[in-house]
């Protein structure tokens, strides 16, 4: 496996990041603008906030399936790549509500991917996602086994089928218009926030892990609930990659390089570690950096949640990507730090 070729750093054309108001999207954000890239922020702030929207971004509030005004941010700021975090991302509310997620994830794809075509952007990233692969191969024999980005595609639910059918809709449009390049990053778990404190997690809904740990620790909720605690894994808690959300950040920079280099190309690739936290893991790693316990309840299994989920990433070997924050301790840490930083500028005293 070799390197993919990559057009220099500096060489980065103004980039539109759709849902730069989020979490991720802000994480790659800052990336581009630590490098000098012009970014420009497309988000209606249905989901993101605009408090998270870095300073040196022009932000402009509307829907990334708006073409007329995709369209004019093209042309008006040279947009030549376009990093696309826009989306939603609750597998319970896809369940519930599949035609909003089929209509937001897959048709505003859509409807931006045309406007990148037609304003002649040759770089197009697509945040995807690990839920294309359902509960993963069923092999007791795997174990702990990474989840090669060669599994099959098989998703459990409708969140898991937009990105899905998003990917493949993408892929098509590369094979019909070769000067189109696309890469559609599978996450895993993403975590932690800028090293810096100038973004990270700040959910209306809280449901991740981390987060939700960091608000016992803080004093927002009584208790921390682990869904489930006799897997077929190490302690029995479920076992799942942490990704930092810097170095996905890092990663994502580096495959709109590689875009960029080789025009008409599609790349799909898992990004993670490669190595797996369990749910008590995690917990035990946030109090040695807090200094204090976490209250802990066990609760049921959720219903689809696999024992194990673990990417074999390609990333390092394809993008001579290096990860610079793959300890837990120090993604647990500066997932705290940030909690802490936020809810002090709420006004309110963190725990």
């Amino acid at each position: 496996m070799s390197l993919l070729p990559l057009i220099p750093a500096a060489e980065l054309p103004p980039v539109l990041v759709t849902g730069g108001a989020g979490y991720i999207g802000s994480n790659a954000a800052l990336a581009l603008l630590d490098m000098g890239v012009k970014v420009v922020v497309l988000d209606d702030l249905s989901l993101g906030s605009r408090g998270l929207v870095p300073a040196g971004a022009i932000f402009v509030e509307g829907r990334a399936g708006d073409q007329a005004l995709v369209g004019r941010l093209i042309a008006e700021h040279g947009i030549g790549a376009i990093l696309h975090f826009a989306a939603r991302i609750s597998v319970a509310e896809s369940v519930e509500q599949p035609a909003l997620y089929y209509a937001e994830n897959f048709g505003e794809t859509l409807k931006l991917a045309e406007s990148a075509l037609a304003g002649g952007v040759g770089a197009f990233v697509m945040s995807s996602t690990a839920a294309v692969y359902g509960n993963g191969p069923n092999d007791p024999l795997r174990g702990n086994a990474p989840l090669p980005v060669s599994a099959p595609v098989a998703p459990i639910n409708p969140y898991g089928w937009s990105k899905a059918f998003a990917e493949r809709m993408l892929a098509d449009l590369v094979a019909a218009n070769r000067g189109f390049s696309v890469a559609c990053p599978r996450y895993f778990n993403v975590a932690g926030a800028d090293p810096l404190l100038r973004s990270g997690q700040a959910s209306r809904h809280p449901h991740h892990l981390i987060e939700l740990a960091c608000h016992v620790l803080t004093g927002q909720r009584e208790r921390f609930t682990i869904f489930g605690d006799d897997y077929p894994t190490r302690d029995g808690t479920g076992v799942r990659d942490y990704i930092h959300v810097t170095d996905l950040a890092d990663a994502h920079v580096l495959l709109l390089r590689a875009c960029l280099a080789d025009p008409g190309q599609y790349h799909v690739m898992n990004l993670g570690y490669g190595t797996g936290a369990s749910v008590t893991e995690v917990l035990d790693a946030l109090e040695r950096v807090a200094g204090q316990p976490i209250p802990r309840h066990i609760g049921p299994r959720r219903a689809g949640d696999p024992a194990t989920l673990v990417a074999a990433s390609d990333a390092a070997a394809l993008l001579g990507w290096q990860p610079r924050f793959a300890d837990l301790e120090q993604i647990v840490g500066h997932a705290l730090a940030w909690e802490r930083q936020r809810l002090s500028a709420t006004g309110l005293q963190p725990g």
